[in-house]
């Protein structure tokens, strides 16, 4: 990574000259080049500061390594709105969202401002500046986030090469070098649960020794299974679950806390105290940049919302619901329950899938679980789940595997709760940074439903 720190002009894949802004299509991914010039266009722009009063800056969209320049400028020529409101001369980046589970990404106007925001309170939170490991595409915001962190930091993250699909023992060669190059600087990661389920997997000893010397494992991008963060501890692995999302610059809550800055509340809440996440802070974005952003959005969406308090001039409804629950040590912490738009009516009954993968990967054998629901005639909907089973308990039969685990299910859950439908499949379907693809694993639950229907 030493030619991360070579002054270098801003890297660029394309340019459109169709919107008042020029806009520079930066290629992220994890291959060392590519990761390079990506560093060191972000370092370019960090240094240059906060935008000059009045003076509009070129606009950088982070893109993925295999991704078409000529196909992404086409989509952001029809989906950007040049009269955006986002779009003012604090905003330096695009960031396009994945769209995980509507299948429909968004157009996020965020500034080196609030990106360094949430970098300097990460930093606060862990106990101060550290070295990181780029394990995540960059050009998601949580690998982004890595970048920032280390540029506030005055050091070059060491790149996991995860070009070719993730590795726990490329995993374990960037930590083993991160922890070399600046001996006794704490050495911190950012994952997913998918690679961390890979990297504590029976066999890879190496991945799980070298996570156990990490100061600190931020966990997020996906809600964090119970007993995956339980295996992890019992390794010796310091995990911190996050919560955020590209509007918030990344992970924004560590463990159930707000970092330093960042307000949470939860609106209209029910008798249980259950209700849609609010966000507010320093860490936000401007707001969506496409076309009819803002514009009667569906009941699940994320909307920003101005505010008249200058200390924070916007909040973010999410499009997540949970609760705030007051700890033992007296610190008042949110669990998040799961998206708006993932709560499965089933006979009239509400069902929050997270309740119901828990259950799952609490029962013997399955390494990962996400559930979701699927047209039924009779119930309207019906609970449905993709399971991947342990390395160690990979099933002769699959079918009589799930009806196996579908009996379990309903020893521990009633009957509204316990999966109609189970399909196992050897990895969950994913996009974006490493998200589950709930859209896709709806339609193999669906595809599957003749031979896995439960006769309950």
């Amino acid at each position: 990574m030493a030619a991360a720190g070579r002054r270098a002009t801003l890297v660029v894949v394309s340019s459109t000259t169709t919107f008042p802004r020029p806009l520079f299509l930066l290629r992220g991914g994890n291959r060392p080049d590519d990761a390079v010039a990506f560093i060191t266009a972000l370092r370019d722009r960090f240094e240059a500061g906060a935008g000059e009063s009045g003076k509009a800056r070129p606009l950088l969209v982070p893109i993925g390594p295999g991704e078409d320049a000529e196909a992404v400028k086409s989509d952001l020529a029809r989906r950007l709105d040049p009269h955006s409101p986002a779009i003012d001369p604090e905003v330096d980046l695009l960031l396009r969202t994945s769209g995980s589970t509507t299948g429909t990404g968004a157009l996020v106007a965020m500034s080196m401002r609030a990106l360094t925001a949430s970098a300097r309170a990460t930093h606060a939170r862990l106990g101060g500046p550290g070295s990181w490991v780029l394990a995540l595409p960059a050009q998601h915001v949580a690998g982004l986030q890595v970048v920032m962190r280390s540029l506030l930091a005055g050091r070059a993250p060491v790149v996991a090469d995860t070009s070719r699909g993730f590795s726990p023992d490329a995993l374990a060669d960037a930590i083993t070098r991160a922890l070399a190059t600046r001996p006794g600087d704490p050495v911190r990661v950012s994952l997913v649960p998918t690679q961390l389920v890979r990297a504590l997997a029976p066999g890879q000893e190496r991945a799980r020794a070298a996570l156990a010397r990490v100061d600190a494992v931020l966990l997020g991008g996906a809600a964090a299974d119970p007993a995956l963060l339980e295996r992890a501890r019992a390794a010796g692995v310091r995990v911190v679950t996050t919560y955020g999302m590209s509007e918030t610059g990344g992970g924004c809550i560590y463990d159930g806390v707000p970092l330093d800055g960042v307000e949470v509340r939860i609106e209209n809440p029910d008798g249980d105290g259950v209700g849609r996440v609010v966000l507010a802070g320093p860490v936000l974005a401007h707001g969506y940049a496409e076309r009819g952003a803002g514009l009667a959005p569906s009941a699940g969406a994320a909307v920003f919302r101005e505010r008249s308090d200058p200390a924070a001039r916007r909040d973010l409804l999410t499009s997540d619901i949970g609760k705030l629950i007051d700890g033992t040590d007296g610190v008042r912490r949110l669990a998040v329950l799961g998206r708006v738009d993932d709560v499965i009516i089933t006979g009239g009954i509400k069902v929050v899938p997270r309740e119901v993968e828990q259950a799952l990967t609490a029962l013997g054998g399955v390494a990962e679980a996400c559930v979701v629901g699927v047209p039924d005639a009779q119930w309207g909907s019906a609970v449905a789940a993709a399971v991947v089973p342990e390395s160690t308990a990979k099933p002769g039969d699959r079918r009589v595997w799930a009806k196996q685990l579908r009996a379990a299910a309903r020893q521990r859950l009633d009957g509204a709760h316990a999966p109609k439908r189970i399909v196992v499949v050897d990895a969950l379907p994913l996009r974006g940074p490493g998200k589950v693809d709930r859209l896709a694993v709806a339609r193999l639950a669906d595809e599957a439903g003749a031979l896995a229907q439960d006769s309950a």
